[in-house]
């Protein structure tokens, strides 16, 4: 046990200075009435004399106890050492106007977004980061062990911030940038689109043999069904989005093959749950043990103490006004 702020403790060498000048002035106040020693009256002594007698004490108990909470005494545990999983992560999403289609509910890009922060929730060791890309590529958030900024940055992900197209390779790369100079052992990409490579001046095979050569692990996700769905056609000057039935394309062997030489894997998603399932399967894979930094726990007890205090003074009013009160004529 300990106190964070022991200087309090000179609170408790004041308390018996007020004490004694609170008693002295009371005893200045009080009328005193001699009686003559009569053996012939009886001495009576009950409950209602005790408690007037240790009633004026609980107000300096609670006082006592209120200046040791303020020292804040608390137990330290000793450092912990603990053995966790760690990886780093990039998350690579794509933001083109095609995740805004109807096959899923709402739509691709809010069940992408929503799975997304389950899976990073999921890794409270990591240090994960997240790259948006259209037809350009950008880094919403850098590698960070804080999920909840990670969380925050997939949130906030929208439609219409880029130029319309799907730059895959771009998206990819921005990522590996990310991940090329961290020390970690295990450096993987996650990398979501629902549609062809069809922008950007990087190929999508040539940002794959970059992360063959950094060690970097790259697994596709393919979102949305085959054939017809409703999906953006038009974009409006207020940003909105005009929605007609389409066919969607999708280059499955583009991606087989960009997680394939990278020691990935491919995974198609038809449905929020699929999706789900492979973010679950990703996260079984990537494992790697790792000794985190020590941690000490701290424990405080001053509540303890500032709730007994409040009952003392709660309980002191109630016999003060209550069972002792007096009538003063």
């Amino acid at each position: 046990m300990s106190l964070a702020q022991p200087i309090w403790l000179l609170l408790l060498l004041v308390l018996p200075l007020l004490m004694r000048r609170h008693y002295r002035r009371n005893r200045q106040r009080s009328l005193v009435l001699y009686l003559p020693q009569r053996p012939a009256l009886p001495l009576r002594t009950g409950w209602r004399v005790w408690l007037r007698r240790w009633v004026p004490g609980m107000r300096w108990v609670a006082l006592a106890l209120l200046a040791l909470a303020m020292t804040r005494p608390q137990r330290q545990w000793q450092e912990q050492k603990i053995q966790a999983e760690a990886v780093d992560i990039m998350l690579a999403l794509d933001i083109s106007p095609s995740m805004l289609s109807r096959d899923f509910d709402p739509d691709r890009l809010q069940v992408a977004k929503h799975v997304a922060e389950e899976f990073v929730e999921k890794r409270p060791y990591d240090r994960l980061g997240l790259v948006a890309f259209s037809a350009e590529a950008f880094t919403q958030c850098p590698l960070t062990t804080d999920r909840r900024v990670v969380q925050q940055f997939i949130r906030s992900l929208t439609v219409g911030r880029l130029e319309d197209g799907t730059a895959i390779g771009m998206g990819l790369a921005t990522a590996i940038n990310r991940l090329k100079d961290s020390p970690s052992k295990s450096k993987v990409v996650i990398l979501l689109t629902d549609g062809e490579n069809n922008a950007g001046y990087i190929s999508p095979l040539a940002a794959a043999e970059m992360a063959q050569t950094l060690g970097i692990r790259v697994y596709t996700v393919g979102i949305g069904t085959n054939g017809i769905v409703m999906s953006p056609v038009r974009r409006y000057p207020d940003g909105t989005y005009d929605f007609a039935p389409r066919h969607m394309a999708f280059d499955t062997d583009l991606l087989v093959d960009m997680a394939t030489k990278t020691g990935g894997k491919f995974y198609r998603a038809w449905s929020e749950n699929e999706l789900k399932g492979i973010y679950d399967q990703i996260d079984r894979l990537e494992k790697t043990k790792i000794d985190v930094t020590t941690i000490r726990r701290t424990t405080d007890y001053f509540h303890w103490l500032v709730g007994a205090a409040v009952i003392i003074l709660l309980l002191e009013l109630l016999l003060r006004w209550g069972v002792l009160r007096s009538v003063t004529v």
